[in-house]
């Protein structure tokens, strides 16, 4: 099996290399949306819970994975995506909390290899969105690199009221497309971006 195919998560099939990721106005309510504008997957924060857990179900409301954090407060520390069928976990969502520099590692569940990384780009950029007065506002770019460190595509934010990522992938080959669009919306959720 592929180290793609390992990862794969039953539900939803992410075979296009470009999604739109979409916070809603009111709370953190996410939807993800194909080239065609469809959506094929969304999310959103559990409010009140102990440990921060986010659901994400299908076009059709059907629940295809949870990512959950691993501690009650979990500022930097990791998130948990499990398959909602199979109870499986499939990989770890890790933050490496800076205020110069936004990490995230996506790691295999079952031996915590790294997979991919998602990194912000611009030091300066994450400075200001941490610590100016409506820092918030600045739009968000990161890149997603391999477990080598090539480049497999990027997350890119957009100037508006709600929250909006373009998430592209130029080459997936090594890297499983579902954590990183929930990735995306786990991010933008955490961080308050």
């Amino acid at each position: 099996m592929s180290q793609r195919g390992a990862y794969t998560i039953e539900g939803i099939d992410l075979t296009d290399d470009r999604y739109t990721v979409v916070q809603s106005l009111v709370r953190n309510k996410y939807r993800a949306e194909d080239a065609d504008g469809d959506v094929v997957l969304r999310g959103k924060q559990k409010m009140f819970k102990m440990k921060e857990e986010f659901p994400f179900v299908d076009s059709d409301g059907n629940e295809v994975f949870t990512v959950k954090a691993g501690g009650i407060i979990d500022v930097a520390g990791d998130y948990i995506l499990t398959d909602a069928r199979t109870g499986e976990d499939i990989v770890i969502l890790d933050n490496d909390y800076s205020i110069f520099q936004d990490t995230w590692k996506i790691r295999d569940a079952r031996d915590e290899r790294k997979l991919a990384e998602i990194n912000s780009r611009g030091a300066a950029v994450t400075l200001a969105r941490n610590v100016v007065p409506f820092g918030g506002w600045i739009p968000h770019k990161y890149e997603i690199t391999d477990v080598d460190g090539d480049h497999v595509g990027n997350i890119s934010g957009q100037f508006s009221l709600k929250d909006t990522y373009d998430i592209t992938i130029d080459d997936a080959s090594d890297v499983p497309k579902e954590p990183i669009v929930a990735a995306a919306m786990v991010i933008d959720a955490i961080q308050g971006n």
